[in-house]
């Protein structure tokens, strides 16, 4: 029933792919909100945004910890090595950091039952922005291991596929499996 519904899902090895999405989403989330909240005096913004850092952290500890697990069990060689070492270091600083700025925001609350102000509301914003930062680095990484060197990919494109160019108003290209010679006619009438 799982194949039927949810059919790439199965097919996975991990689910460090599945989780990754997540922190991406909330943490980014939670720096524009606060931002646009802060700028805007919009404390409720704020609230929000601290609900999408509390969960960013949460999201970003399941996906380091499914990375990790992933990191032991999906193929790579000398050559992905080193970028996923580099992953996971900055997947790891991720984790820190949103637990660091949760907890801070947090304990604010609790202690002023406001977010952070003045020089304080600088110094957090200026962490938020380091920590998006650091998220794309990973997602950019994390991009280049599958995309370019096709990790945890089966049947890899740069060993299945070859590219045969197709003339057409769009001016995109198809992949073809190799070995298949495929002639394509397209006719585009707008």
């Amino acid at each position: 029933m799982l194949a039927t519904i949810f059919p790439g899902l199965t097919q996975l090895e991990n689910i460090h792919p599945i989780l990754v999405h997540f922190p991406i989403a909330f943490l980014t989330g939670f720096f524009l909100l606060d931002c646009l909240g802060g700028l805007f005096k919009k404390s409720h913004w704020r609230d929000v945004a601290s609900g999408l850092l509390y969960l960013g952290a949460l999201t970003a500890g399941l996906t380091v910890a499914a990375g990790l697990q992933a990191a032991e069990s999906v193929a790579h060689g000398d050559a992905v090595h080193e970028i996923m070492e580099n992953h996971e270091h900055i997947g790891i600083a991720v984790l820190v950091l949103s637990l660091f700025l949760s907890l801070w925001r947090f304990v604010g609350r609790l202690s002023t039952g406001d977010n952070p102000k003045g020089a304080a509301n600088g110094l957090f914003i200026t962490f938020s922005a380091i920590l998006v930062v650091l998220v794309m680095f990973a997602a950019d990484l994390g991009g280049l291991m599958v995309y370019q060197h096709g990790v945890a990919v089966k049947n890899n494109p740069s060993d299945a596929v070859q590219l045969e160019l197709h003339d057409h108003e769009h001016g995109h290209s198809h992949a073809v499996e190799s070995g298949q010679n495929h002639q394509h006619s397209h006719s585009h009438d707008h």
